[in-house]
């Protein structure tokens, strides 16, 4: 049975046995519902002691060590250790979370505390400042925080008598806080010479200013306002732990044992010493009371809670027991009672009631115990200890039977054989020793063939065999008694094993997550009966497994609770029970088995099931029962969005060439071109891998994005408008529900998101500082005012932001794997869906958290990957398309029924008023019923369906559709290819606007006297593109292979092509039929050029550094041009056709002589006086102005130079476009600057008649026309600044648009007033030192 799958039975925590009470103080209060409230491990716990019954809230991670509870006693805060710790607000009586605040401490949160009316909360931090931070924990928001002090503070509490003020305490000092705005600032009390400056480990606000505080010495000190008034001298014999106020006055607890009573004014009530009473004993400590009418309960040092009863103070009733210090690691269960035995470093074996939950022996030995086991009649208990010995106990009265030491080390493990006749002892000494049981304990035998220390055993159904583990992960037989080691495979083959508690065997590998250590997984117990087993790990976690578990990688269910590693792990007799007990959390927690897990009882388990994902989780591995994912996607997920270099870096890159920018800065240079260019349509729609992102305007146009553009296009006048504050790659739009405002999420090292206007092009609000690397998916709510949003990190955050203040108002991790989409609940605006890679998950907030469960699938199958997702007609429905072409639909997080939709992936889906849109990779639109019980419509994009005023040409039938949305009378589809297609629902199909396609773009030539142009691409396409006002395609054609390079002949007539394999080929420029081919290189072809006049010769160049030279009419190579040490880049002829200037990847600048390519050498100075057909090197004196400061990091990929010689045109791997002045002769030159392209702009031209500078950006696939604008133009529009690398110290222009930059000076006011005034802001967030921008424009 090699399944991989989940087990379908799950475990539910019943019981917890323990308390923490050991460096934890002011952890234990009795609720409103007189139940009460405290914690062990990383489980809240309430406990009803007259149900006996308790219920676990587990919403933590890891280990809880602060509790607060709120005035009106139902609500309970709690704070967890951790490397991103986090302090949950949840209700005793639901165990439900209410709200999550994170993201501001680090290693944890030492102590919480309620303000008077419960609205407040105050932490404090374990990092070294112990930092101090108010929330409005209902909003989930920090209201103020402050460094609290330089050594740990061990309590804080708001003064309940004034309003705004807090006491803290801890090592030597206290300090008295008052917040004023947003801003807490700390007085420190004056001890004088009243007392000595000591630690003060507690305190209490009373009235008039007075705070009363408990010190190490076991003194009471009373102070008023800052300073000490008095001291109440020998209060208790030692350190006062603890301090409670109630109505009736304040409780004090101790390390001497005592809980004494103080009345309002302090005076002394009553002493109530622990030690003293029946339960009593020495060394008792008090770390907890609360006091509340006439009860008292009492949290110890060593794990126990006492009730005491006032009026009957010396019996105080223990109603809660746990091991205490040291680890806690033995532990068997009876073969057939329900109890169960652990044994501790704390020397005490103890004997718990599974059915009473209770406590019913403890026995208290010499030695730390380290392991334990019960004989088969369940008379005798044997224990193993720390120092090589093993004692037998009677179990009915913990009796000693013998008492045995035969070895130094300790004894890690021992087992009693099924027949009861001996007793196999494990030790660290690598060795097993074998005792007779009816003999005395006389030892009978020894195995010796491990070489590590023995972590495990099991003895054969027959006890004739023994198998161990040990250290190294060695697996090893013995025959029995004698301890003789078999190797035989086939003695081996037939033995039935009596129980299976081993980690390593074949019934076992299906444990072992990927890359774990051997020693990870501390103990296992298979259920053979109900074919599952249990295992506790070093993580905290009790994990589920199909029994056998052959495979790697199993799925399993998780469950955690404990906080360290969790110890051992072993079924009850009967199997109705998994007992488990943490190592370093000393506690012993009882889950029960509940076996087939059936959908409808689900919804009537305990309330906590509802919880994250403690209560069960699939697996870590998602290698099982993956369906093959679609190979779009699968291509999709494999996108990576890093950047080398990012824009923002360039202050900080600009910053370490200081020394050049000074020698710089002292020469003379060329200023600025007086002439400018201006964005003024883009071909091109980022399809590839973004979805539904492709929407109409109130007014009816066009808005969606590529590159780093947002578009806005009217398909009236076929003309479009730029959104240009990006500055890298627009991955995801979304549009606000009134259609006027669109958001979109850019890549970047802290990427930003834009909320922006279609009607000015202003953007509203920018929001960053969340998400790292880019943003791939956002969504508004249904009333507008909020926007959730996704990240590309590693976490795939998800975040919630009220957009207009620029406020986050919730954050969690999403999930591992990509996420697609995210969605707002229409009808609640405070949930959301995501769905992805295999994950489809339902998330309410709480607070500053958003809590996730995960869809149910139940019986109906496995969670597929979803590609997108919208909410229904009520707020309980959802549908998501899945990577299979179903569409599932899902009530409350359930789901209720799958549709078959399409062939392969359903990528987009719209709601409409009634029914439904969907979009496949099949090509087909269809239309639904409001229950996608009927498919109303489909429509197929069809190259036979496109009207005569489309805008070009479909490349293919039923293209992969990514985006689908409706309104004014059509259907708007973004496919993959990156087309836009309006669909008339009568049927004919108007294509728009397109681009090419995944892939990146390099070649690119216009026509030498028509306005047109010709691209070629990595998408295996070649286009020719219409530049006139109808800006559409004209032709494409389909190539074997990608291409890098074009050129047209000088007639125009026709155009060669450079392949990636290493071809080329010319074809016709009006059918693009193919006129002659060649192949005499193996690499890319990287540029290609006619000569100039006749068009004789044909220059190829290739990354083989070599340049071929072709007669055209004989169709013969004449020429090789040899020389170049790297691959060719760049090219271009003298005017009579003779000499060829060739650039190189090793920024060569090399000539040769045509035809036959005899290298030539020319000095600068005559290089000059050449005339050239053309100018699109980017090396030579003439451009030596064109390399930025930062040219190590970044290439200029393309210069272009105007028929007048006045201009050079630039693109670089920075995304920018640069006008210089020509010739740019001396270093960095000053510029113009232009972003629309994101990373790389890979080629640039000016059109014959240089009214247009045509550009491509590689990877963004994107072909831009900008209008050349002489100097005249300035008035009518404000369009750039005279700007360089260079202008002032602190680099200058950073931008050549004046426009963009009044629009972000305006954006960060629009922000400003809402972020500046925080005080105290993670460094993360602090408002950077203005950029030169933000300077220069305000």
């Amino acid at each position: 049975m090699a399944d991989r799958s989940a087990p379908s039975c799950h475990l539910r925590l019943e019981w917890v046995y323990g308390y923490r009470g050991h460096q934890c103080r002011n952890n234990l209060y009795y609720t409103a519902a007189k139940e009460i409230v405290y914690f062990v491990a990383g489980v809240g716990v309430v406990y009803s002691p007259r149900e006996h019954r308790q219920k676990f809230y587990l919403g933590h991670q890891d280990d809880i060590i602060s509790l607060a509870l709120h005035p009106e006693r139902v609500l309970v805060a709690t704070g967890q250790v951790g490397k991103e710790p986090y302090i949950c607000v949840w209700d005793s009586y639901t165990v439900q979370t209410v709200s999550v605040l994170k993201d501001v401490h680090t290693h944890g949160i030492a102590c919480l505390a309620f303000d008077l009316d419960g609205q407040r909360l105050v932490s404090v931090g374990l990092d070294s400042k112990n930092t101090v931070c108010v929330w409005d924990w209902r909003k989930g928001k920090l209201l103020s925080m402050a460094p609290g002090h330089t050594d740990r503070i061990f309590d804080i509490s708001w003064d309940l008598y004034q309003p705004n003020k807090l006491v803290s305490c801890g090592v030597k000092h206290i300090k008295f806080w008052s917040l004023c705005g947003n801003s807490l600032t700390p007085k420190r009390g004056v001890f004088g010479k009243t007392g000595d400056l000591q630690t003060i480990l507690c305190l209490a606000c009373a009235r008039d200013e007075v705070t009363y505080s408990g010190a190490l010495n076991g003194d009471i000190y009373v102070w008023k306002g800052i300073n000490l008034v008095r001291t109440i001298q020998g209060a208790h014999a030692a350190g006062i732990f603890s301090m409670n106020a109630c109505e009736e006055g304040f409780a004090t607890g101790g390390r001497d044992g005592c809980v004494r009573l103080w009345d309002l004014n302090f005076k002394p009530i009553t002493v109530i010493d622990l030690r003293e009473t029946d339960q009593g004993y020495k060394g008792l400590s008090v770390r907890s009371v609360c006091w509340r009418g006439d009860h008292i309960l009492v949290g110890t040092q060593d794990s126990e809670i006492f009730e005491i009863v006032v009026h009957e103070r010396n019996k105080p009733f223990l109603i809660m027991q746990g091991h205490c210090e040291g680890e806690l690691w033995a532990l068997a269960v009876h073969p057939t009672k329900p109890l169960a035995m652990t044994g501790s470093d704390d020397r005490s074996v103890r004997i718990w009631s599974l059915i009473d939950h209770a406590l019913i022996a403890r026995c208290n030995m010499e030695e730390p115990i380290r392991c334990a086991a019960v004989s088969t009649d369940g008379i005798h208990l044997a224990l193993g200890m720390k120092d090589g010995s093993f004692t037998v106990l009677r179990v009915r009265d913990m009796t000693e039977v013998v008492h045995i030491k035969d070895r130094k080390e300790a004894i890690h493990e021992l087992k009693y054989s099924p027949d009861g006749n001996f007793l196999a002892v494990g030790s660290n000494d690598s060795s097993v020793d074998v005792y007779g049981v009816v003999q005395r304990y006389k030892k009978v035998g020894e195995c010796v063939g491990s070489l590590s220390f023995i972590t495990h055993m099991d003895w054969s159904s027959d006890s004739k065999y023994l198998q161990t583990n040990d250290g190294n992960g060695k697996r090893l037989f013995y025959r029995m008694p004698s301890g003789k080691e078999v190797t035989n495979k086939e003695e081996l083959k037939g033995i039935q094993w009596a129980s299976w508690t081993c980690v390593s065997g074949v019934e076992v590998n299906g444990i072992w997550p990927k890359y774990s250590d051997i020693n990870d997984i501390n103990s296992v117990d298979a259920n053979f009966i109900g074919q599952v087993m249990v295992t506790a790990d070093d993580y905290g976690i009790v994990k589920l497994f199909r029994y056998p578990c052959l495979r790697k990688g199993a799925k399993f269910k998780k469950y955690l609770g404990h906080s360290a590693h969790v110890t051992n792990v072993r079924w009850s007799h009967d199997h109705q029970w998994v007992v488990s007990i943490g190592g370093a959390d000393h506690s012993v927690f009882q889950w029960k088995f509940v076996p087939d897990r059936k959908l409808k009882d689900t919804l009537h388990i305990a309330p906590q099931e509802s919880l994250v994902d403690s209560n069960s989780d699939e697996s870590d591995s998602d290698q099982s029962d993956v369906p093959e994912l679609d190979s779009e996607i699968e291509q999709e997920t494999q996108i990576t969005y890093r950047r080398q270099v990012y824009k923002e870096d360039l202050p900080q890159l600009k910053e370490q060439c200081k020394e050049k920018r000074k020698s710089a800065a002292s020469k003379r240079r060329e200023r600025a071109p007086g002439n400018s260019i201006r964005l003024h349509f883009v071909h091109g729609y980022r399809g590839y891998d973004c979805r539904s992102n492709l929407f109409y305007t109130q007014t009816g146009e066009i808005v969606y994005h590529v590159a780093a553009v947002g578009v806005v296009y009217n398909r009236q006048q076929n003309t479009q408008r730029f959104y240009l504050g990006h500055d890298d790659d627009i991955l995801c739009l979304a549009i606000h529900p009134l259609k006027d405002y669109v958001a979109t999420g850019q890549v970047g090292r802290d990427s930003s998101i834009h909320i922006w206007d279609t009607e000015t092009i202003k953007p509203l609000s920018v929001l960053k500082g969340y998400h790292q690397y880019g943003v791939c998916a956002v969504d508004f709510s249904a009333d507008g005012k909020r926007l959730a949003s996704v990240g590309i990190d590693d976490n795939h955050t998800i975040v919630l932001w009220d957009w207009k203040k620029g406020e986050k108002l919730s954050a969690v991790r999403g999930s591992k794997d990509k996420i697609f989409v995210v969605k707002i609940n229409p009808y609640m605006p405070d949930k959301l869906i995501t769905v992805g890679i295999k994950h489809m998950k339902f998330w309410r907030r709480a607070g500053g958290g958003l809590i996730g469960r995960k869809g149910c699938i139940g019986a109906l199958g496995r969670t597929d990957t979803m590609m997108c997702a919208v909410y229904g007609w009520t707020e309980e429905m959802a549908f998501s398309g899945t990577s299979t072409g179903d569409v599932c639909i899902w009530r409350d997080v359930f789901l209720i029924k799958t549709v078959k939709a399409h062939d392969g992936p359903v990528f987009s889906m719209h709601a409409l008023e009634k029914g439904f849109v969907t979009g496949g990779k099949d090509g087909v639109v269809a239309l639904w019923d409001d229950t996608f019980e009927r498919c109303l419509k489909t429509y197929a994009i069809k190259r036979a369906a496109l009207a005569p005023g489309s805008k070009g040409l479909l490349l293919e039938d039923n293209p992969s559709i990514r985006a689908i949305s409706l309104g004014h009378g059509h259907i708007l589809v973004g496919t993959k290819n990156g087309e836009i297609l309006e669909v008339d629902k009568s049927g004919p199909i108007t294509l728009l606007v397109q681009g090419h396609m995944e892939g990146e773009v390099w070649g690119l030539a216009t026509h030498p006297h028509l306005p047109i142009c010709a691209t070629v691409s990595d998408d295996k396409t070649l286009r020719i593109w219409d530049l006139s006002p109808s800006h559409c395609m004209l032709a494409v054609r389909k190539l074997k292979k990608g291409g890098r390079c074009c050129c047209f002949s000088p007639d125009g007539k026709a155009l060669a092509v450079g392949l990636n394999d290493g071809s080329f080929l010319i074809v016709n420029a009006d059918t693009l039929e193919d006129l002659v081919s060649f192949q005499h290189r193996k690499d890319v072809i990287s540029e290609i050029r006619f000569s100039p006049g006749t068009g004789k010769y044909l220059a190829v160049a290739s990354c083989d550094n070599f340049v071929d030279i072709y007669n055209v009419m004989s169709s013969k190579r004449v020429g090789i041009c040899k020389g170049a040490s790297s691959y060719i880049t760049h090219m271009d002829w003298d005017i009579r056709g003779k000499l060829l200037q060739v650039n190189t990847g090793a920024k060569e600048q090399l000539f040769f002589e045509a035809p036959r390519g005899k290298k030539q050498t020319i000095p600068s100075l005559e290089v000059e006086k050449i005339g050239w057909a053309s100018w699109t090197s980017v090396l030579g004196s003439c451009c030596e102005g064109i390399w930025p400061i930062i040219g190590e990091v970044t290439d200029v990929t393309a210069s272009c130079l105007t028929s007048d010689s006045k201009v050079l045109a630039t693109g670089d791997d920075f995304g920018f476009v640069k006008l210089f002045r020509y010739p740019a002769k001396g270093k960095f030159g000053k510029f113009k600057r232009y972003v629309a392209h994101s990373t790389h702009v890979t080629n640039v031209r000016w059109t014959y008649d240089d009214s247009l500078l045509v550009t491509v950006g590689g990877a963004d696939t994107s072909l831009m026309l900008w209008t050349y604008e002489m100097e005249g133009h300035r008035d009518s529009r404000q369009c750039d600044s005279e700007e360089s690398d260079l202008d002032s110290e602190e680099d200058g222009g950073y931008d050549s648009d004046v426009t963009r930059e009044n629009e972000i000076n305006y954006t960060i006011k629009a922000l400003s007033t809402n972020i500046r005034p925080m005080f105290g802001i993670k460094p993360h967030l602090q408002q950077k030192e203005p950029t030169l921008d933000e300077r220069i424009c305000s």
